[in-house]
């Protein structure tokens, strides 16, 4: 288990310390949403986790078959919806520095779509993702 602490700070921040390594990160209020869009939002920070994740789940893939993927990218775009305001779409790229043949790719791709914070986003979020290699 992992205890993460988060303090309102007041003005639409907040401040959340990660437990076992007591990094802090900083949230602010989207612009569109009364806040100053000076950091993350909590739902920038649903996207971060989303795109980190299946990189991390990737990586994890790809040291069980023994291949390198230091310079895979992802880029996560966040689209919300106006009523009720949530998160409608998290669209992926994954960028891979190299091609690899396609018995490793399927394996990476499928890593990718079972990664944790994929599998725990509601149905009613659109999440495509597309990879590009090389």
């Amino acid at each position: 288990m992992v205890t993460i602490q988060m303090e309102y700070e007041g003005d639409l921040h907040c401040r959340a310390v990660h437990g076992p390594s007591g990094t802090a990160l900083a949230t602010d209020a989207p612009k569109d949403n009364q806040g100053r869009g000076e950091s993350f939002s909590p739902t920038d920070l649903v996207a971060t986790a989303l795109g980190t994740c299946m990189l991390t789940t990737m990586a994890i893939m790809a040291r069980t078959l023994n291949v390198e993927i230091a310079g895979a990218k992802a880029t996560v775009e966040k689209e919300m919806t106006p009523a009720p305001r949530r998160i409608g779409s998290l669209a992926t790229t994954v960028h891979m520095p190299t091609a690899l043949d396609a018995d490793t790719q399927l394996k990476l791709e499928r890593a990718a779509h079972t990664c944790p914070v994929l599998r725990s986003l509601h149905p009613d979020v659109n999440a495509p993702i597309t990879f590009i290699w090389g």
